[in-house]
């Protein structure tokens, strides 16, 4: 007899079917559904399935075998381009013969100032090299951002910049650059094919958990005090009662 009515592999999928689960925005659902595995970072992708080994001239089958990479929680806070730590082993004394010992490879950090032209705000981060290239190459922090995937930002803060970049587009916030006009149109203009309705880039780079509370403070309703219902309630009835009495009318001599 299973120990289970569902094997546990499904129960995340169950969950998502009933409660305040099935209630959370359709386009925020979807974006659960179309997350696809992120671009290889810490190893070069073959795209074959065989190849000619040049030596033999025979042909052998290779696999893609991506390396498993460790996030810690720490590179949330920071843009760490995809990078992680790498958990592998190495010859003591570069010894073939000797034993194997563990060893982490991390991603060199820095701590530099990235500027954001739609939030008109300098950005203290922590990213890596990678990180720094990704940004030089899309010529802005607010293109790498808006331009890059969730699974390839891989960054809690970089997908609150994207909240805020999104939301600032859609409503045209006039904070931005408010004593000149001129320049707010431009950058509007020149990002406009990143804007989506208000109503969505609210749910951009949302947690499952920050989601879900988000749905509830939307469906919570302040208790209406009791007074105003007695008050209501007394007028209802009072308003009956009058009608339901004749009313006299005097005859003019």
């Amino acid at each position: 007899m299973p120990l289970h009515k569902f094997p546990p592999r499904v129960w995340e999928a169950l969950k998502m079917k009933q409660g305040i689960y099935t209630r959370l925005p359709g386009h925020y659902l979807r974006s659960l559904q179309e997350s696809r595995p992120p671009a290889a970072v810490h190893w070069k992708p073959l795209g074959v399935n065989s190849h000619v080994n040049p030596k033999t001239g025979h042909r052998e089958r290779v696999q893609d075998v991506p390396i498993p990479a460790y996030y810690p929680p720490e590179s949330q806070s920071g843009m760490w381009g995809g990078e992680g730590w790498i958990v592998g082993y190495r010859y003591a004394n570069n010894d073939k013969l000797s034993n194997r010992l563990k060893k982490v490879w991390k991603p060199q950090l820095f701590n530099r100032e990235l500027y954001s032209e739609i939030l008109d705000h300098k950005f203290k981060i922590t990213v890596t090299a990678r990180t720094l290239d990704l940004v030089d190459a899309a010529y802005g922090l607010d293109f790498y951002i808006l331009r890059t995937p969730q699974e390839d930002l891989n960054s809690k803060l970089g997908m609150d910049l994207k909240r805020a970049m999104l939301l600032r587009l859609a409503r045209k916030d006039t904070e931005l650059y408010p004593e000149n006009p001129a320049k707010r149109e431009t950058v509007f203009n020149k990002y406009k094919e990143f804007v989506i309705p208000a109503e969505e880039a609210e749910w951009v780079g949302l947690s499952l958990e920050e989601a879900v509370e988000k749905q509830r403070l939307l469906e919570k309703e302040d208790p209406e005090p009791l007074f105003k219902a007695f008050v209501q309630e007394l007028v209802q009835e009072l308003t009956a009662q009058k009608l339901s009495e004749p009313e006299i009318v005097e005859k003019k001599h």
